[in-house]
């Protein structure tokens, strides 16, 4: 009889596959005041819940790219559950097109996002233009590489976000393009954001992304934005919480 010897590799339990989700947020000047201190406030509270949301088979890990006065890597990606919060400040114009490329760069290289990771989501928010060279990084982000397969959402905050850039990037992805005129809109995007990639941790098969229709907050949108702009007055919208 052959003994054979002990592997302990054998028994032991598989490693947790990576779930990234990457934000790209717009901190320009024009986010100063109530809308970065909602921003911030949303995104805290995104990362709270992801931190209680590993199962053993699933870790969320969270990378947080600010464009503004600078493109910054804010938060290099890292597991949600051992990330230090830090608040973000508005200043600058916004260079959405270098951001981009940050976070091209960031998906493409296996030893940041490993082959093992799921399918990652992308989230774009931001409040008006971009004012850098942005076409070419968008075009190749949608289109080329393994960025081109990440999940995409984004979310225009305000009348003077540039819908037609935020709509490109959302383009052939599941979601419509969501809007935030006040502080509740914006914390609905961000648990609607939230609860999609929770329900993939959950999930048999946690590359496809959940319709919307499955998930409990449905957040606004700029068709019902632009159906609302027909009917609603003054008086109305201030009850909601004012306009940005």
């Amino acid at each position: 009889m052959v003994n054979t010897a002990f592997d302990p590799s054998k028994f032991t339990a598989p490693k947790a596959k990576p779930l990234p989700v990457i934000l790209l947020l717009d901190v320009s000047g024009s986010m100063s005041g109530e809308k970065i201190r909602n921003l911030n406030d949303a995104v805290r509270d995104m990362l709270n819940v992801f931190g209680d949301t590993e199962n053993g088979e699933t870790e969320i890990w969270v990378a947080i790219i600010t464009f503004g006065a600078q493109v910054k890597l804010h938060q290099p990606l890292a597991n949600a559950s051992t990330i230090h919060w830090q608040e973000f400040s508005a200043d600058g114009m916004t260079p959405l097109g270098t951001a981009l490329q940050m976070a091209k760069t960031m998906i493409e290289d296996k030893d940041v996002v490993p082959s093992r990771a799921y399918r990652p989501t992308v989230v774009l928010v931001s409040d008006g233009g971009p004012n850098d060279a942005w076409e070419k990084p968008l075009n190749a982000f949608i289109s080329d590489g393994r960025s081109a397969k990440c999940d995409r959402m984004a979310m225009a905050i305000g009348a003077d976000a540039d819908e037609a850039v935020l709509e490109k990037f959302i383009e052939g992805a599941p979601n419509r393009l969501f809007y935030a005129e006040n502080a509740k809109q914006l914390r609905d995007f961000f648990k609607f954001v939230t609860m999609s990639v929770t329900i993939r941790t959950k999930s048999q098969t946690p590359n496809i992304v959940p319709e919307a229709s499955v998930i409990d907050i449905q957040p606004a949108t700029i068709e019902a934005r632009q159906e609302n702009l027909k009917s609603v007055t003054q008086n109305s919208s201030a009850e909601e919480g004012g306009y940005w």
